[in-house]
């Protein structure tokens, strides 16, 4: 008798069941990247008439989406494929695609949750109330800005095949980006480090989030970041993709 291979819609059922469950049994590691942004954006609730509401909602939205892409998403592909999950689901009689479909759809809700955290506690905690069109621009820009960073962990977790390494790995550059992209970005490291962060990975999906959260801030140099942050993201999935083995071997 032949094999009868499950539905379409049935095995991605099961995947997204499964991967959110997991998501859910990491309950604390998720808290962890969550709890970065909230706390940075309540200690600067003194910056909101400074430098406008724009700037601070960005900036816990951007840090939320690096810890995502890098502290979520590239350290449970490089836990999982070390204790052969992937192996085992590549025998499956599913596609390989839906496997890496079920995983982006977890980060996908990962990147809502976050974002409407940070909205509700810039509403509740900064007293920051933004018009209806800027709520809805803020959760597309966020996407793009998730893209990117989402496709930076693929592209680590590409390249370095220890999950030891890849957890090490992410850290660091969390790291970096959080440090100098905060601090560069106020103009505290000179106005050199200031361009250079306004157009790394880091700088570009802010702008695009500050614009977005600004009725009438959308600019040409909005549109170029936007650009740029979508070459980011093109570059680092296709290496990631690229480089990426599903077994440590």
């Amino acid at each position: 008798m032949s094999a009868v291979l499950p539905k379409t819609s049935a095995a991605m059922a099961a995947l997204l069941r499964a991967d959110f469950t997991t998501q859910w049994r990491n309950r604390r590691s998720v808290v962890l990247v969550l709890l970065v942004p909230v706390i940075i954006l309540m200690s600067w609730k003194g910056l909101v008439s400074k430098l406008g509401p724009a700037f601070v909602l960005s900036t816990g939205i951007t840090i939320g989406l690096t810890a995502i892409g890098l502290m979520g998403y590239s350290n449970a592909l490089a836990r999982d494929r070390d204790k052969g999950i992937f192996q085992r689901l590549r025998v499956a009689p599913i596609p390989t695609s839906y496997i890496m479909m079920s995983r982006l759809a977890v980060q996908m809700a990962m990147i809502i949750l976050l974002t409407t955290l940070v909205f509700i506690v810039g509403y509740q905690r900064l007293h920051i109330e933004l018009p209806a069109q800027s709520y809805v621009l803020g959760f597309l820009t966020a996407f793009a800005g998730g893209a990117l960073y989402l496709g930076l962990g693929q592209m680590i977790a590409g390249l370095v095949k220890n999950s030891e390494t890849v957890n090490s790995t992410t850290r660091l550059v969390y790291f970096v980006f959080i440090m100098v992209g905060m601090f560069g970005d106020l103009g505290m490291l000179g106005e050199q480090i200031k361009k250079i962060v306004h157009w790394s990975p880091w700088g570009t999906v802010k702008t695009i989030v500050s614009a977005g959260l600004q009725p009438g801030g959308w600019s040409n140099e909005a549109t170029v970041a936007l650009l740029v942050t979508a070459a980011y993201a093109f570059v680092f999935s296709f290496l990631g993709i690229k480089w990426f083995r599903w077994n440590v071997k």
